[in-house]
């Protein structure tokens, strides 16, 4: 890799546009040509990949529509757009051109698709259209914003979900002129006396909750199925909800709890469609999360998830059969050392298909809908979405370290595995990518630990490579076999270094008691392994150990600041939105499982507490430290990176902030993200050169 003097050029921020520019004039080449001469992937690469999204299956099972969204580097924007496909295979076509078209659900006769769109330059409206092609009809016009569209049996409404003030009073003059007051108003004061008032990026002090809402497809009437509620639902992604088979109701998952909010408790709750706000609770007796309802084909059954602890986020969810009629329920997974994901139900009920962490990865499974055996459909790579098509088949989204998300198809039996979609063939074939291998070693207490290797392209075990840790965030998550946007393997490999992900104790995947095992102790069991991570390849007779480093994110940062106070093996470090001092984390948007997790309590057993916090070891820091940080994160406060950078700083030692004004937790924008690559990339070749 050429040595490159952007860190001390007079203007860095010029220099990155001209290369920027640079790069995206020259890179169409390559999707162009694919016998033209492989190289190793850039960032600019990865947000020149068109991104699907999730398959929503014609009625009939024999077309699928789904989105694609393409990212401009140079406007820094993007574009979604729908698209069809024959679940048997074939070419996609571009079916809407709106630019900001999401979330298409096909009308019960399969003649109609229904999708929320912002081509009218306002907030996200429901429209609808033919699906044969042809103008899309607006069908709602509201001065907020649409989500998550659902049609009933009948084809005559649509159910959607919008966040509304209250105090509207079913009135949308009225919600509108409140909009407008409090946009309006120049006093920027936010005030609360809740436990939760803020979540990841947002405030929630504005006091506005979802509903659910019908429109009638004819008329344009919207109905508020949820007068008066004022309950969170999903706080990240669509609203978990589905509507019964005849109609007349919907399940939902939404929090139980009132302020002050001490933590969200969501329940399933049963709501009659037809505007009175008749709505029951049939999970209260269970203190922790109920979700994803989803109604079997004949409406006799409801299936959703349970955990059973309000003290751990990662506890495992099983599936729960409730019987409408008799108000039964039966765990069917209690004995099941899975979390389960994303279940379905096949076309006669018998079956249920679902997505759960397992080893590192995701596979597809299935499961007799009354409870049995789990039988694994597909196994390898991270899989997703999965929905029922025509002959005996199903539709899922795919993705692996080397190749990003695309739509597959597959028998229900587990064989003759197609790809449908080939959205980024030409780009991956002008790249190299080097080996990942799948290799198990021994961690803390003797306990056998995951990880993946990703290696360089032109990798040589004869010759002595730098090395970079990953270290992935949660902390109960994965480094899972997919093809990351953000932290891209291959990307962080491609410049010449081993890259190794060891998936450490309290990883999700394998097992609850796996995940568990760092409560209260959050850095003890996880340190050893990543020591015990870098002796492994270290005995395998290529690395250079004087050239290492290690990069975190979240608590992956949290673990390269304990890092830096128990060792000094590695040449540099990246800390990306990771936590430092464990007391500032009770500035976070979630405090409620701290106290757990911490094994204590600024107010109580703090001794216990500060026993895991990093920023009480800074007497030992001494390597080089890349801190990064958003303005935006409320999960992490920004306040974590620039405690650890003033430290780094006032001891004197090497030490560089990035900070984006305008990200949360993760970088999102296109020309940040490739940034944020740059910084790193350069980081390391500082210190481990090339």
């Amino acid at each position: 890799m050429e040595k490159s003097n952007f860190n001390h050029m007079k203007n860095p921020v010029k220099y990155f546009v001209i290369l920027l520019l640079l790069a995206v004039i020259s890179t169409p080449v390559y999707a162009q040509n694919t016998q033209a001469e492989t190289r190793a992937i850039t960032a600019v690469d990865l947000w020149e990949m068109n991104r699907p999204g999730s398959p929503a299956v014609s009625p009939d099972g024999r077309t699928v529509a789904f989105t694609v969204t393409e990212y401009d580097i140079v406007k820094n924007s993007s574009e979604t757009n729908i698209y069809l496909i024959s679940a048997e295979g074939g070419t996609a076509r571009r079916f809407t051109r709106g630019n900001s078209d999401s979330s298409p659900v096909w009308s019960p006769d399969g003649k109609t698709i229904a999708f929320t769109s912002r081509r009218h330059n306002g907030p996200a409206q429901l429209y609808i259209v033919s699906a044969e092609g042809g103008e899309a009809s607006k069908i709602t016009s509201l001065p907020v914003a649409v989500s998550a569209p659902k049609w009933f049996p009948d084809g005559q409404r649509i159910a959607f979900s919008a966040t509304i003030y209250p105090d509207y009073n079913g009135d949308f003059d009225k919600l509108e002129s409140i909009l407008k007051e409090r946009n309006d108003s120049k006093v920027t004061a936010k005030v609360t006396e809740n436990r939760t008032y803020r979540f990841w990026d947002r405030w929630l002090t504005d006091v506005m909750y979802p509903r659910l809402f019908s429109v009638d497809i004819g008329s344009g009437k919207v109905t508020d199925l949820m007068p008066g509620s004022q309950r969170y639902f999903a706080m990240m992604g669509a609203p978990g909800y589905d509507i019964s088979p005849d109609g007349t109701e919907i399940a939902v998952s939404a929090n139980s709890n009132e302020p002050p909010y001490e933590y969200l408790n969501y329940d399933i709750w049963l709501l009659k469609t037809d505007g009175s706000g008749d709505i029951r609770n049939i999970t209260a007796h269970n203190p922790a999360n109920d979700q994803n309802p989803v109604y079997s084909p004949d409406g006799r059954y409801i299936m959703y998830g349970k955990q059973t602890r309000t003290d751990f986020y990662a506890d495992n969810v099983r599936m729960v059969r409730y019987n409408r009629d008799t108000g039964e329920r039966n765990v069917l997974t209690e004995d099941i050392d899975l979390s389960f994901s994303q279940w379905i139900w096949s076309e006669d009920g018998r079956t249920i298909f679902f997505h759960s962490e397992q080893d590192g990865a995701q596979p597809l499974f299935a499961m007799p809908s009354a409870g049995g055996e789990v039988r694994t459909i597909h196994k390898g790579g991270t899989n997703s979405n999965v929905s029922v098509a025509a002959g005996n088949r199903l539709v899922f989204t795919h993705t692996n370290f080397s190749n990003p998300p695309e739509l597959y198809t597959i028998r229900r039996n587990g064989r003759d595995l197609k790809k449908l979609t080939r959205l980024n063939d030409e780009r991956l074939a002008s790249l190299k990518f080097g080996k990942v291998e799948n290799v198990t070693y021994t961690g803390a207490e003797g306990a056998d630990i995951q990880m993946y290797i990703v290696y360089p392209p032109d990798f040589d075990p004869e010759k002595k490579w730098p090395m970079v840790v990953k270290i992935h965030g949660g902390p109960h998550g994965i480094f899972g076999d997919s093809f990351h946007f953000r932290w891209n393997a291959h990307l962080f490999a491609a410049p010449g270094y081993v890259t190794i992900l060891p998936n450490f104790h309290g990883s999700t995947s394998f097992g609850q008691a796996f995940t568990e095992s760092i409560h209260g102790a959050h850095s003890e069991k996880p340190y050893i392994d990543i020591m015990n991570a870098t002796d492994y390849m270290i005995g395998r007779g290529y690395i250079d150990e004087t050239r290492m480093a290690a990069a975190g994110g979240s608590y992956g940062g949290y673990m390269v600041s304990w890092i830096a106070g128990h060792t000094d093996r590695y040449a540099a470090l990246i800390n990306h939105a990771g936590v430092y001092n464990i007391m500032g984390q009770f500035a976070s948007d979630g405090t409620y499982h701290r106290v757990a997790a911490y094994s204590g309590a600024p107010w109580d057993g703090l001794e216990s507490m500060q026993r895991w916090n990093p920023a009480l070891h800074a007497e030992n820091f001494k390597t080089p430290m890349l801190v990064i940080h958003g303005e935006l994160d409320y999960r992490v406060p920004v306040t974590q990176g620039l405690e650890v950078y003033g430290v780094y700083k006032g001891m004197g030692l090497d030490a560089r902030l990035v900070y984006f004004p305008n990200e949360n937790h993760w970088i999102l924008s296109p020309q940040n993200s490739i940034y944020w690559f740059r910084e790193v990339h350069d980081w390391l070749e500082r210190y481990l050169g090339e």
